[in-house]
C-alpha cells in the first residue's frame, strides 16, 4: 500500500472539522466533483459525507447506502411533508409494480415499496406498465423520472444547493415532456413560454411560479384532476380551482382566468368521452373473443392476470393492434389535448391532440369492423343488432358493472324475444 506523506495528509483532511466528521472520506475524495460541490454549497461546514451517506464504506460502494428523502427530511421536514402529499410523492408507485416474481429482478427494487426490514408496502402500487422492462431500462428509461418520490437529487442535484438550478423550468422538462405528458413543450411554445423566453422571471409565468409558488414542494396545488383526467370530487375540485385562480390573478383578471380554465375543463371531459367510446369498442371485441392475441392466451398481466386491461395499468407489449391504437389515443393524443388546453397552447390542443384523437378513433372503428367481419359477427349494443354472442356479451357487461340489474334484465328480455321470433 502506498503511504501518503504526513504533510500531504494534513492538507487533505483540513479543515479539522471536516476531518472529524468524515473520517477517511477526504483522503480519496478531496479533489472529487462531489467534494467541490459540497464545499461551495449551503451545507459546507455543517454536513460531512458521513452525515448523509453513513460510515459503512462497503455499503456505500455496493449502492446500499441510498440517500433518499428521509435523509434530507431530517433537516427539511416541511419540504418533505409538502413533497409527500403531492403527486411527486407517489412517483414510484404511479409507475411500478411488485417485482418479486420477475426473473432476474434487481433486489434493490424492493426499496421502492418497502422500508428496510419492513414487509408491509409503503403504499398501494397503482401501475405495472414498467414491470416488464429490463432492469437497465427501468433504471434509465423509467426510474430517472419516477424516483422523484424518494430522491431530492432528481431536482436539486446531489451536492449543490444553488437555487438557480431548481428555479430554472428546464429542471422540470426532463420528466414533464414527451408524448404522454407534454407540459414542457406546450408551455414553452405558448404565449406564457414566449414571454418567459423573452423577458424571464418574474415578468412571465414558468413551472415554478404556477405550481411551486414561494418554493412550495406541493406540486399538486391547484390541480382539479389526476393524470388520468378523471375529475376529482366536486368539493375538492372547487377548492383546488380557487387555489389556481389565486395564482392566475397575479397577472390576469380572475373572471378571464376562470373562463380559460373552464374551457380547458370542457375540452378534457369531451376528450374523455371519445376515449370511452374507443374503450367500449375494444371491450365489445374482447367479449366476442375477437382480439388477437386474446387476453386469455397472453402472458399474464403482472397485476391483473389474463383480463383485458385498458386503464392506467395497461401495458404496451403483448397486445393486439387495435389495443396499440387505443394506447396511443388514450396515453398520448388525449393527454396532449387537455394538457395543451390547460397550458394555453392552441396547436397542442387541436392538431397534436384533438385531431389525433379523432383520427385514431376512426382507425379503431375501422379495425373493429375488419375484426368483426373476419369473425363473422355483427355488432351488439349501440345499434341493436343481434347475433349468437349477444347474451354472452350482455352478461359480461353486467359483470363488469357497465349495466345495472334492471337495465341488464330489460336488454336480456329484448334479446331473448328477438332470438325466439
Amino acid at each position: 500500500m502506498k503511504l501518503i506523506p504526513f504533510f500531504l495528509f494534513l492538507l487533505l483532511v483540513s479543515p479539522a472539522q471536516a476531518s472529524e466528521r468524515d473520517g477517511d472520506c477526504l483522503v480519496c475524495h478531496q479533489q472529487s466533483a462531489a467534494e467541490r460541490q459540497l464545499q461551495t454549497s449551503a451545507h459546507s461546514g455543517d454536513l460531512g459525507c458521513a452525515d448523509c451517506h453513513g460510515s459503512d464504506h462497503d455499503a456505500i460502494d455496493r449502492g446500499d447506502s441510498y440517500v433518499g428523502v428521509d435523509v434530507c427530511g431530517r433537516c427539511h421536514q416541511q419540504q418533505l411533508e409538502e413533497h409527500r402529499k403531492s403527486r411527486h410523492g407517489m412517483g414510484l408507485h404511479a409507475g411500478w409494480g411488485c417485482t418479486r416474481n420477475v426473473p432476474g429482478r434487481d433486489k434493490q427494487e424492493c426499496r421502492f415499496c418497502h422500508r428496510e426490514g419492513d414487509t408491509q408496502p409503503i403504499s398501494t402500487v397503482q401501475c405495472a406498465r414498467f414491470i416488464k422492462q429490463s432492469s437497465e431500462m427501468g433504471q434509465i428509461g423509467c426510474n430517472r423520472c419516477h424516483m422523484i418520490e424518494n430522491s431530492c437529487a432528481g431536482c436539486h442535484t446531489n451536492h449543490r444547493t444553488d437555487a438557480r438550478i431548481v428555479k430554472d423550468p428546464r429542471v422540470c422538462a426532463k420528466c414533464h415532456m414527451g408524448p404522454d405528458h407534454p407540459q414542457w413543450e406546450a408551455w414553452q411554445t405558448s404565449q406564457h413560454g414566449t414571454l418567459y423566453n423573452a423577458l424571464g422571471a418574474p415578468d412571465a409565468p414558468d413551472c415554478q411560479l404556477c405550481h411551486m409558488p414561494q418554493g412550495s414542494h406541493d406540486v399538486s396545488g391547484g390541480l382539479t384532476a389526476p393524470p388520468s383526467g378523471k375529475p376529482y370530487a366536486q368539493q375538492k375540485a372547487t377548492d383546488q380551482r380557487q387555489i389556481m385562480l389565486d395564482r392566475c390573478q397575479e397577472c390576469h383578471v380572475r373572471g378571464f382566468a376562470a373562463r380559460e380554465l373552464q374551457n380547458a375543463d370542457a375540452v378534457r371531459l369531451q376528450t374523455l368521452e371519445l376515449v370511452d367510446q374507443a374503450r367500449a369498442i375494444i371491450r365489445d371485441l374482447d367479449d366476442r373473443g375477437l382480439l388477437d392475441p386474446q387476453p386469455t392466451k397472453r402472458l399474464e398481466h403482472p397485476q391483473r392476470g389474463k383480463e383485458l386491461v385498458l386503464d392506467g395499468a395497461m401495458l404496451y407489449e403483448d397486445i393486439s393492434h387495435i389495443e396499440s391504437l387505443f394506447f396511443r389515443l388514450n396515453k398520448y393524443a388525449a393527454a396532449k389535448t387537455f394538457k395543451g388546453a390547460y397550458h394555453q397552447n392552441p396547436d397542442y390542443t387541436h392538431w397534436y391532440g384533438n385531431a389525433e384523437v379523432k383520427l385514431l378513433l376512426n382507425d379503431i372503428r375501422g379495425e373493429a369492423s375488419r375484426l368483426r367481419e373476419r369473425g363473422g359477427q355483427g355488432r351488439v349494443g349501440v345499434n341493436g343488432e343481434m347475433d349468437e354472442k349477444a347474451l354472452e356479451v350482455l352478461q359480461r357487461r353486467h359483470q363488469r358493472g357497465e349495466l345495472g340489474d334492471s337495465e341488464y334484465a330489460e336488454k336480456k328480455r329484448l334479446i331473448l324475444e328477438q332470438i325466439l321470433q
